[in-house]
């Protein structure tokens, strides 16, 4: 599994605002164009964001789902992408003083992606996931000024 950390300067609380709107997430994940839908209990165990991945005219529409959530902390989520495939992504909240630890972990679970060796996976993912934690942290920390 890639795992990429990054501090936010901001409090736990202050980031899980951000993943608890559904409606935020085309800001801050890499490869999401738009939002379709959030199910109102957005971020329980079996909600689902409904978004559209790729690049206009070329979208495809598909949906996320929430595995595990520990209100505040972290979030497991079964991220689809179909036809590229599917992947976990979960991502953990730790304080850090006045700020977050925010770390991402992903890893392909079904489709061709898993047929990418990790050796070639990871990086790619880790430098996505980089880039995501980039945003998340422009996001969250925009709304805390």
């Amino acid at each position: 599994m890639s795992t990429t950390t990054r501090t936010v300067s901001a409090t736990p609380e202050q980031v899980w605002e951000v993943l608890a709107d559904g409606w935020l997430y085309p800001l801050f994940v890499v490869g999401a164009s738009r939002m379709r839908d959030v199910d109102e209990s957005w971020p329980a165990v079996g909600a689902r964001l409904h978004h559209s991945v790729g690049t206009w005219p070329l979208l495809i529409d598909d949906t996320t789902e929430v595995l595990e959530v520990e209100e505040g902390r972290r979030l497991l989520l079964k991220a689809r992408g179909w036809p590229a495939g599917e992947a976990h992504v979960e991502i953990s909240l730790r304080p850090d003083g006045a700020s977050t630890l925010v770390t991402m972990k992903e890893d392909a679970t079904a489709g061709p992606g898993v047929l990418v060796p990790k050796p070639l996976r990871d990086p790619q993912l880790h430098w996505r996931n980089t880039e995501a934690l980039k945003r998340l942290a422009f996001v969250v920390e925009g709304r805390t000024r």
